[in-house]
């Protein structure tokens, strides 16, 4: 393959694994909380962090990922207390970046288009520093939603009841959206941090097809992402196409393939599931 000869594809190819394990990791538990458009409200917020990041001559992808988890915070601490509606919260975030980011470029002397690599991916801008800042970050991601994942589901499931059981709730939904705002900086350079949402999302949503325990789902989507992730950016490579937008599309293409196999599949279960009951039933007849 000759695309491995070159230092900026192997740069963007090890993005797009980090990107494909903790994006889906992290959109399983969004998911189950049905907080799955989370991931776009923070990638709004995470565009006044790049553009601080321009005004402040600094590495856009760290300053990126500070902005974007105060603002999943913020927007946690707002949900949690029940002043606003969690639909507000998320409005304030999508606009608010966005007229910030755009604001404050524009004030650092630059345009929208510099912030094009970072809205929607590209495989030729992964730097090395991007490459280092991601992998730290994903060891993070990857740590909590792997870690912790009994906790998480708790409180994804039933926040009263993880709480009643002595679990730290607030602590936890806290976590749960630093690690979704630092997932976020994590798939920016390669998705882009308005298709970020969707790698978060759809591996999920089609792992759920086809599975039926959250463990079992968690391990397919980060699988699915890992797929998609790393073919999408091998079919930019030889179509000089944006690796977003194809990474979704793939996602997207699973989705249907899934959805397709779990009509059959639900059938084979229920057949068996049937086979065992008579089964159990002829056994006790013996018994009798």
């Amino acid at each position: 393959m000759d695309l491995l000869n070159y230092a900026f594809m192997q740069r963007a190819l090890l993005a797009a694994v980090l990107v494909g394990l903790t994006a889906p990791a992290i959109g399983t538990y969004l998911v189950q909380r049905r907080q799955a458009v989370m991931g776009d409200g923070i990638g709004h917020v995470a565009m006044t962090g790049v553009a601080l990041g321009f005004l402040l001559n600094t590495n856009p992808v760290w300053m990126a990922g500070m902005v974007a988890v105060v603002g999943a915070v913020g927007m946690e601490l707002i949900r949690s207390r029940g002043k606003t509606s969690g639909d507000i919260a998320l409005a304030m975030l999508f606009y608010g970046g966005l007229a910030g980011g755009v604001m404050i470029i524009n004030v650092a002397g630059g345009s929208t288009a510099s912030l094009s690599s970072y809205l929607f991916g590209g495989i030729t801008s992964v730097a090395p520093e991007d490459v280092t800042a991601a992998a730290v970050l994903a060891v993070f991601v990857l740590a909590v939603t792997v870690g912790l994942r009994r906790q998480l589901f708790a409180i994804s499931q039933d926040e009263e009841f993880a709480r009643v059981t002595g679990l730290p709730v607030r602590a936890l939904n806290l976590l749960l959206a630093v690690t979704a705002a630092l997932t976020v900086t994590v798939a920016m350079r390669i998705v882009g941090l308005l298709l970020v949402s969707a790698m978060m999302v759809i591996p999920v949503a089609a792992a759920q097809r086809v599975t039926r325990g959250f463990t079992a789902t968690l391990t397919l989507a980060m699988a699915i992402g890992v797929v998609v992730s790393l073919t999408g950016v091998t079919t930019t490579y030889y179509l000089d196409a944006p690796s977003g937008a194809a990474i979704v599309l793939l996602a997207i293409a699973v989705f249907v393939v899934m959805t397709a196999v779990s009509a059959p599949l639900a059938r084979r279960r229920a057949k068996a599931a049937r086979a065992a009951g008579e089964e159990v039933c002829s056994r006790d007849d013996v018994k009798v």
